[in-house]
């Protein structure tokens, strides 16, 4: 695998650094932020091969910034995969038409968010 940077987006830091430490250990490169409004302008700067995106953030929530990047020209391409403990299904049908390719839920393993990402981004 090319080394690929993964965007991770989560207002908590315990949160971000797990997802972080699993995404390195499988070999990607991550870029870290904490609140929606740095993801849409990462997203646009950098153009990562994904986004994991949590939905619970101080300001925009994440379904309110995957819809944003998800309908800009710019970065309508990168898969976004939201990654929350909102575990209802109406939260992760919601986050799908908000336009993301996927939903996990807190908690998970490493292993878990490792194999969705492949699978939804390869």
């Amino acid at each position: 695998m090319a080394e690929e940077t993964v965007l991770v987006v989560d207002d908590s830091a315990t949160d971000s650094h797990i997802i972080c430490t699993a995404l390195a250990a499988a070999g990607y490169n991550t870029l870290s932020v904490g609140s929606a409004e740095d993801a849409i302008t990462l997203a646009r700067e950098e153009h990562p091969h994904a986004i994991l995106m949590d939905v619970v953030m101080p300001g925009t929530n994440g379904f309110q910034a995957t819809r944003q990047i998800h309908n800009d020209p710019a970065t309508a391409d990168i898969p976004i995969i939201i990654v929350s403990s909102k575990s209802k299904t109406s939260d992760k049908v919601w986050g799908l038409r908000q336009g993301a390719v996927g939903y996990i839920t807190k908690p998970f393993t490493p292993k878990e968010l490792v194999d969705k990402l492949r699978d939804l981004t390869e």
